[in-house]
């Protein structure tokens, strides 16, 4: 026999206060979804249409001075991205890279600012810290619901949910490489009479960079992550293909599409990396 006391209508709440979101803010909601989504498609196409070994020529370029001049990140990256190209999985890429692009971009224009800030306030640091908690502790997939209701399908509800869970590590990373710039630096820097903006853009930041792009590194990370999972709402990408071989049971593709994931993966992670270390390193 069920019980029949009733619960808490928690469930009908949120409905409600989803539903209210939705009509007050659709002015917000609305341009994000349409002018927001039409622009990262239409940069997906764009470099869809760049020959591929432009692209690669360039990510060689790019790879070889970051690295120090090395070679070893150089081959890695011809070599993989011409596999990616050769199984014909060339705009599956860039979709995928368009993806990633724009949510480790809008995580680190939110994430670096709300870190500053956390550093700078005791009260701040404790709002966030367990709303940071609960954003990385909340299964992924729980972040597609609120990515779907608001934002439809497609590319913009994909980068709203690699947004919520990526943001985290580079606001703790910006938080604690500023709380970790020695007491003497600063003391030195208010001795010399400098501003609160001079401290921070002359002495924090820079002090504290190699901290803050080791959560950049993780973000963008976090970000490619994200790609499988959000393709289960329609981003178009290389986890696309990883989702429909996995329906289909075609090992194969499946495998294929996700080695395209890892190999993108490694050359971001190698150049991000590489971008954080000195010149004489």
């Amino acid at each position: 026999m069920h019980n029949m006391v009733a619960g808490i209508p928690v469930a009908d709440w949120i409905d409600a206060l989803v539903e209210w979101m939705q009509t007050t803010f659709s002015f917000i909601f609305d341009p994000i979804k349409n002018d927001f989504g039409d622009f990262i498609e239409s940069t997906a196409e764009w470099l869809s249409t760049v020959p591929a070994w432009v692209i690669i020529a360039l990510v060689a370029i790019i790879a070889f001075f970051i690295s120090g001049k090395r070679f070893g990140l150089v081959i890695f990256s011809v070599i993989g991205l011409w596999f990616v190209s050769n199984q014909g999985l060339w705009e599956e890429l860039m979709f995928t890279f368009t993806l990633v692009f724009f949510a480790s971009l809008i995580s680190v224009i939110i994430g670096v600012p709300v870190g500053i800030w956390m550093s700078k306030s005791r009260v701040v640091q404790s709002i966030m810290t367990p709303i940071l908690d609960f954003m990385q502790t909340m299964p992924a997939f729980v972040y597609l619901i609120p990515a779907v209701v608001f934002f439809g399908i497609g590319m913009v509800p994909g980068v709203f949910s690699s947004v919520v869970f990526a943001t985290p590590p580079v606001v703790r990373f910006t938080n604690l490489g500023i709380r970790q710039v020695s007491d003497e630096l600063v003391e030195a820097a208010d001795a010399f009479g400098t501003t609160g903006k001079q401290k921070l853009f002359k002495v924090e930041l820079p002090m504290a960079r190699k901290t803050i792009m080791a959560g950049v590194n993780q973000t963008v990370m976090l970000s490619l992550s994200m790609v499988v999972i959000a393709s289960m709402i329609g981003a178009p990408g290389l986890g696309d293909n990883v989702l429909t071989a996995l329906e289909r049971a075609r090992e194969g593709e499946g495998f294929v599409a996700g080695l395209g994931i890892v190999i993108l993966a490694i050359i971001i992670d190698r150049i991000t990396q590489n971008l954080n270390k000195d010149k004489n390193e």
